[in-house]
């Protein structure tokens, strides 16, 4: 079997919105474009399949009109979905709201990616070869926090975990964090994600990004990686001393829905085809450089787009 990415979150629907600002308080906005699909974790997915990683949903899908939706476009994408629909509900959705600056904003729901079991993370059987992907949403929802907590002291000891924190890193309570830790091999956050990461750690959330990332390696004996936006990534590397800088691709964003993730996906699937930290952090940061200059969440380029844009710029090696 060959290595895969092992996807334990939640694929959702998005509803996407194009608005100028958003509403104040009892204000009402119109929005210029709007687009339904599937996203959440799905985009995650999206993004490492693109660039040709073997991906296994085993999160939680519904029975109905969102389930369906999500199901085709995951089957679209060439994604293996592990388990059969819930029978009792349909699968939750987001509303994006995407301002004239870029930024995003969410209002979720909850449905049937919610409700995983234990049995369902076990039937994917992994190996030392695979790369799971961790979501913090998975954590925030109590029945897939169990079951995943129970799940991944149980996985083989050198498989490769991608942990990202999400936007809701903050709302999780420190003992669930604990359970966590020991299980991650690679954080992959954004700035003020690491800062709260930080805080957790007794780190000083004041200091440069470059020593966050340097405090959480140490204190959590784990790779770090905080992305950044248009400036350089930071990795620091488990075991090692320094902080690397790798460059990321300039470019004019229309629209950061979908960034980390496309940079997400992108970096599990170059780590399942065992490629170098240093090769796989570059090719997630062009990825989501490529996906903010498209509008929409699952905007991952192919393969091919970013070996041209790898080419073009190839940068420094290491």
């Amino acid at each position: 079997m060959s290595a895969r990415v092992i996807h334990t979150g939640q694929a959702i629907v998005d509803f996407s919105l194009r608005v100028p600002a958003v509403p104040a308080p009892g204000a009402d906005v119109f929005a210029s474009t709007h687009e339904v699909c599937a996203g959440g974790g799905f985009n995650v997915m999206a993004a490492a399949a693109r660039d040709g990683a073997n991906v296994l949903y085993v999160g939680g899908h519904g029975t109905g009109y969102f389930g369906d939706l999500v199901r085709t476009a995951m089957a679209a994408e060439g994604i293996h979905v592990l388990g059969l629909p819930d029978p009792e509900v349909d699968t939750g959705f987001s509303i994006a709201l995407v301002d004239d600056d870029a930024e995003r904003s969410f209002i979720s729901t909850l449905g049937a990616e919610g409700n995983v079991t234990w049995a369902q993370y076990r039937a994917a059987e992994p190996t030392g070869a695979d790369v799971v992907y961790v979501s913090g949403y998975s954590l925030l929802h109590p029945r897939n926090r169990h079951a995943l907590l129970e799940w991944l002291p149980t996985l083989p000891a050198d498989t490769e975990v991608v942990a990202d924190p999400s936007p809701v890193v903050a709302e999780l309570d420190p003992a669930t964090l604990e359970s966590l830790l020991p299980h991650v091999t690679v954080w992959s956050t954004n700035e003020p994600e690491a800062r709260v990461l930080a805080e957790r750690a007794g780190l000083d959330t004041n200091s440069p990004p470059e020593s966050i990332a340097a405090g959480l390696r140490d204190a959590w004996a784990t790779t770090m990686i905080c992305r950044r936006g248009a400036a350089s990534t930071l990795v620091a590397p488990a075991g090692q001393s320094e902080v690397i800088h790798v460059p990321a691709t300039p470019v004019t964003a229309i629209d950061t829905n979908g960034a980390g993730d496309a940079h997400c996906g992108v970096l599990c699937a170059a780590l399942a085809a065992q490629r170098p930290l240093y090769e796989a952090v570059r090719r997630a940061n062009v990825a989501a450089a490529i996906a903010v200059t498209r509008s929409g969440p699952a905007t991952s380029p192919s393969a091919t787009d970013i070996d041209a844009a790898l080419s073009a710029d190839p940068g420094p090696t290491s």
